[in-house]
């Protein structure tokens, strides 16, 4: 373990289209959250403790294996409170109001990134960052627009909240000293001691539960941040969390499809507004960067 930038091992470089493959894997598997969550009947602390559990062990095993070592300083400390602080309030406000509530107010992150890297990074959005922001928010409204409810005000503040560290989650490659897998590592073994006390005082340890619990581990915890971490490297923070994008709009359609709730006419014209945006924007940002390497070369 060390408290120096250099001392970690150098990441494999993966070029801008392998950033945003690897984000937009990510997001789908971030997008197994809402599942997961409604299929076990525990405590949310205690499902956060557990799922995270699981993905110590891989993240550390995938460390381990890629000779990365573990980076310990401010920088990484921040990132780690900004992941432990986005993977507790989304679980526990899934909980609290519904599902569709819970990712709506969470992808607000987009926004409150603009902000932070404005004020405190002292970068411009972009008119196309902007333009696609908007767009995306504006399909999300419509995708969820009849699932936003009055109530579960609680829940829906610490969706909110969880916007704003969320928003910090994709940061973890930009912050001073900042080495992002050490940072998600770090995040989830404090998710993972918090929740630990109230996972032993559960008593429904049936197989379709250990099930989900081992899905949220391994697949949308655990190789998601491991991808999305490929996928900072390459990709900057605003286009990375506009390339996430597809995770609010997934989310309830695998509760739909395994449900069979139906989807609204409303809602699919959201979904593809949401889908179109994201993959316009990264065409855009695609052309936009083979020009600018035709006009160096």
């Amino acid at each position: 373990m060390s408290n120096r930038q250099t001392s970690k091992s150098a990441a494999p470089v993966v070029s801008a289209r392998e950033g945003t493959i690897c984000v937009l894997l990510a997001s789908l598997l971030f997008s197994l959250g809402g599942l997961g969550i409604k299929l076990i009947p525990w405590n949310p602390l205690a499902i956060n403790g557990a799922r995270n559990l699981i993905a110590v062990f891989l993240i550390g095993f995938y460390m381990k294996k890629s000779e990365h070592h573990l980076v310990v300083n401010r920088g990484v400390l921040v990132g780690a409170f900004c992941m432990f602080a986005t993977t507790t309030l989304y679980v526990i406000a899934n909980k609290l109001t519904t599902a569709a509530n819970a990712i709506v107010l969470q992808f607000t992150a987009p926004i409150f990134l603009i902000f932070i890297m404005a004020i405190f990074f002292h970068q411009k959005p972009t008119r196309l960052d902007l333009v696609t922001c908007g767009v995306v928010l504006a399909g999300i409204l419509c995708f969820f627009v009849d699932s936003l409810t009055s109530g579960g005000g609680l829940g829906n503040l610490l969706a909110l909240l969880s916007g704003l560290t969320y928003a910090g989650v994709f940061l973890l490659n930009a912050l001073p000293g900042a080495d992002s897998l050490s940072s998600i590592l770090l995040g989830q073994c404090a998710g993972c001691a918090v929740g630990f006390p109230f996972l032993l005082q559960e008593r429904n340890f049936s197989l379709p539960v250990l099930g989900a619990v081992a899905m949220l581990g391994f697949f949308q915890l655990g190789l998601a941040y491991i991808l999305f971490s490929r996928g900072l490297s390459a990709v900057p923070p605003v286009t990375a969390s506009l390339t996430s994008g597809l995770e609010p709009v997934l989310n309830p359609v695998w509760v739909a499809l395994f449900y069979h709730e139906t989807i609204s006419l409303l809602s699919l014209i959201g979904a593809v507004v949401v889908v179109s945006a994201v993959m316009l924007y990264n065409i855009r940002k695609a052309v936009g960067s083979q020009g600018e390497n035709s006009s160096a070369g």
